[in-house]
């Protein structure tokens, strides 16, 4: 793609619109426009396809059918509750501590900022029904999350897969 810096396309000196971008190329209605003070928006086709606002928050448009907050998933592991504890994937996830039968603890690489985010996950064996995990051995942190594994009966028990999701 060629920026054209005058004529019809290229830069503008007004802040545009998804359908006419302030800044595009040789794609008249493919390009980045200002929608509102402290707000940067991009656009495809004459649609706008993503924004940043004045507060900070990443929305796009991915099926959704208008453009819409995204909320990240800050945190995620894969790991094995068994024998030595051992991570197969992870995202934000610096270790995990094993407390005991069932007992794990997650520590982030990065804190979250603060303790009121939102986790889900599920513990089990390959060939077995899975269960939801619980935090009911402690409470969440900026930089952990304490979560137990329960067998059918409420016990805790050692899984070979337990898979954790942090929102924020």
């Amino acid at each position: 793609m060629t920026l054209i810096l005058s004529g019809t396309n290229g830069l503008s000196d007004v802040d545009g619109s998804a359908a006419t971008p302030a800044i595009r190329g040789t794609d008249a209605n493919t390009g980045i426009f200002f929608p509102a003070a402290d707000t940067i928006a991009f656009s495809e086709g004459g649609v706008e396809s993503m924004r940043l606002d004045s507060s900070a928050n990443l929305q796009f448009n991915s099926g959704y059918g208008s453009v819409a907050t995204a909320y990240g998933c800050r945190a995620w592991v894969n790991f094995n509750g068994t024998g030595t504890v051992a991570i197969r994937a992870s995202g934000n996830v610096s270790s995990i501590t094993d407390n005991g039968t069932g007992d794990y603890t997650v520590n982030f690489t990065t804190a979250m900022s603060d303790a009121d985010y939102a986790f889900g996950g599920a513990a089990g064996t390959p060939g077995s029904a899975f269960s939801t995990l619980s935090n009911r051995t402690s409470t969440q942190t900026t930089s952990a999350l304490r979560i137990g594994s329960y067998n059918d009966a409420g016990n805790v028990q050692d899984v070979s897969y337990v898979l954790v999701a942090i929102f924020r």
